[in-house]
């Protein structure tokens, strides 16, 4: 199986934490030069200090606001003039929690800024070099909710959605020029964002933390969350050689949560 990512360039969102950290370690130890884009420099520097270098790769940085289009745009587009990326994760902190009955229209508004248009910015300015080159690969992570929507959940699940359909769209027309677009969907993950959705469904049932973890993690199947790690390795695979014929797909891992086929 032809796992190699020597000589490609990835270009990773949300990568000074969590999923988007696991993936660019993942990325990086199957030989890419990746390109972390978050907006704290500081944290920047350190994990690019950090990452594995098994090819003697050049890592690197940039620094944008996910929230401000514009600066997102202007970034991107730097990146695509100086070097061909060949692999692009999409990923981004998901919206606050809240049933969606009680969602301001401007809390929709910002989430479809901050996952569509900045999701199509980026792709915009990067297939060029992907349909030069014949080989894209564009992952998004998402969330299960595009397969059922979660409680209390409600703009990340309408946004989310959103983002599925555009990545299905977006694999139809790219397929031909070596380009697959896919989704990962994490479960009940172990990241911050797991322990907002913990605090948050605490304080509204009068629980405490450790025993809205546990009636959580008791709806997977597996018992158990998962880690950054296990969803970074279904993100490499899908960015390797290996994956070429895996396109338009959303693919959970989640432990088995999910009640869909």
């Amino acid at each position: 199986m032809d796992l190699s990512l020597k000589g490609k360039n990835a270009l990773v969102c949300g990568s000074t934490q969590g999923i988007g950290l696991a993936i660019a370690e993942e990325l990086a130890l199957l030989g890419a030069n990746c390109i972390l884009l978050a907006r704290n420099e500081a944290r920047l520097k350190e994990v690019v200090a950090s990452l594995p270098r098994p090819e003697g790769q050049a890592h690197g940085y940039a620094v944008a606001d996910f929230s401000v289009v514009n600066e997102v745009k202007e970034v991107v587009e730097r990146i695509a003039g100086e070097r061909v990326v060949h692999i692009l994760i999409n990923n981004t902190g998901g919206p606050k929690a809240g049933p969606i009955i009680d969602a301001e229209v401007v809390a929709f508004e910002a989430a479809f800024r901050q996952h569509i248009v900045v999701n199509h910015l980026l792709v915009q300015a990067l297939a060029p070099g992907m349909k030069k080159d014949r080989y894209g690969r564009i992952i998004n992570i998402i969330s299960t909710s595009v397969k059922i929507p979660l409680n209390n959940l409600g703009v990340s699940n309408t946004i989310r959605g959103a983002v599925a359909s555009w990545a299905k769209t977006m694999a139809n027309e790219l397929a031909a020029d070596g380009i697959t677009v896919n989704n990962v969907l994490p479960g009940f993950t172990s990241t911050a964002r797991l322990e907002s959705l913990i605090g948050y469904n605490a304080a509204n049932r009068g629980w405490s933390e450790e025993e809205q973890a546990r009636a959580m993690a008791a709806e997977v199947p597996a018992k158990r969350f998962g880690t950054p790690n296990e969803i970074a390795a279904v993100a490499a695979f899908l960015a390797s050689p290996a994956a070429a014929y895996v396109n338009g797909t959303s693919i959970p891992v989640d432990g088995g949560r999910t009640g869909s086929i």
